[in-house]
């Protein structure tokens, strides 16, 4: 079979440990085969990230930014045990939120469905989109430790040194504070993103925020959106039979509890960090969640939702067999080829993609899986397959459809 061209390269970014060893296999088995694979390669695994101070991560995204599509690995975040099993050179900074940053961009998580793993929550009877903030807030926060009774004051000083002071805490004794900041402009690019994507996979969007007790911090996220939906897609809305609404995040957990999904949630920063790993855990396994960072200018770089797959990685060092599942991953893929095929006008990639996702959900439903969804599938007599054979036995299930 003659194999599918590629006309404009995808930005490939390679990452760490377990999802490392499953990226090579999902390209050599179920890609490469199939598709005349062109990227732009990246290596963000992090001994390169050491090597080249990081600059890795940077040129990365700026070539998101000029090809436009790209797709990457699971990385380390380092933290303390890290520097020293990696002997860093600093504590890098995480390269999701390096790339989240320039490309200004909204993540997108969605649970993938499979006949045989069911929702935790019985009414889930489709899947629940949340749509993350990609910038500020906690992740670019300034933290303080204070030793003991003072004063602390949030101060601003504008460019004719002009000063605006707000009383923070007057301290009695030692404590802890925190100061975090957002952009109007990355803000408005954040609603634009969920807006849009709204309407391109015509579900309705949610957006929930604590503005009763933040009354200018979240506030002001609430009446952003607001005013851009007032002014540029209150009509496209209507003309689509979708609903925009605003309610308290508190709100929003109660009643996506009650929903059938189907929607767009989004959510700051925070709250879509852990609000997508409460909805991937409760659709079945944080390793059945795809993830999307799409920005207003239509870049869009893909990824799987979970991490490295540390402690499976650790078994493979030592010879050890793993199960360990590769859906997401392969899903990263076949997400960043399908959206390379429609700006390309490649059909035959397209089809590609869906032609592979079905594989993989085919797979799953025929009883073959890995021993997490093993563990909790309603299917009976499941077959659990390692990390290799699962990917194997994708390929055979594509080769058996209409790709062959």
């Amino acid at each position: 079979m003659e194999k599918i061209k590629m006309t404009t390269p995808l930005v490939e970014m390679d990452g760490d440990e377990m999802t490392r060893i499953l990226w090579k296999m999902i390209k050599d088995e179920l890609i490469c085969p199939f598709v005349d694979l062109k990227t732009e390669y990246y290596d963000l695994g992090l001994e390169h990230r050491n090597e080249t101070d990081d600059q890795v991560t940077f040129d990365s995204a700026n070539a998101a930014k000029k090809y436009g599509v790209a797709v990457k690995c699971a990385t380390i975040t380092p933290n303390a045990a890290r520097m020293d099993e990696y002997d860093l050179k600093e504590m890098w900074k995480s390269p999701n939120g390096t790339i989240r940053a320039i490309l200004d961009g909204t993540v997108f998580r969605a649970p993938i469905t499979v006949k045989g793993i069911e929702p935790c929550v019985r009414n889930w009877k489709k899947p629940i989109t949340i749509a993350r903030h990609a910038y500020g807030d906690v992740y670019k926060a300034s933290e303080m430790k204070i030793p003991g009774a003072g004063k602390c004051e949030l101060v601003y000083t504008a460019e004719d040194g002009a000063e605006t002071r707000e009383l923070i805490h007057e301290f009695d004794g030692a404590g802890i504070i925190q100061g975090q900041h957002n952009l109007n402009g990355s803000i408005e690019s954040f609603a634009r993103s969920c807006f849009n994507y709204a309407l391109d996979t015509k579900q309705d969007l949610w957006f929930a925020t604590k503005d009763t007790i933040s009354k200018k911090y979240d506030h002001t996220f609430k009446d952003i959106f607001q005013e851009i939906y007032d002014k540029e897609y209150d009509e496209k809305f209507k003309a689509a039979g979708l609903e925009y609404f605003y309610t308290l995040i508190d709100d929003a957990v109660a009643r996506i509890m009650k929903a059938e999904g189907g929607f767009i949630w989004a959510c700051k920063n925070y709250d879509g960090d852990v609000m997508s790993d409460m909805v991937s855990s409760a659709f079945g396994s944080l390793a059945m969640m795809t993830s999307v960072l799409v920005s207003p200018e239509g870049y869009y770089e893909y990824e799987a939702a979970h991490g490295t797959v540390q402690r499976h990685y650790y078994k493979h060092l030592k010879g050890e067999e793993t199960s360990t599942n590769s859906v997401a991953t392969i899903f990263a893929w076949t997400g960043a080829l399908r959206k390379r095929g429609e700006l390309d006008h490649l059909p035959e990639l397209c089809e590609f993609a869906d032609n592979l996702e079905r594989a993989c959900l085919s797979t799953i439903e025929s009883g073959k899986m890995t021993k997490d969804l093993a563990l909790i599938t309603t299917l009976e007599n499941p077959v659990v397959l390692n990390s290799e054979e699962f990917i194997q036995a994708i390929r055979r299930t594509l080769e058996a459809g209409s790709v062959a």
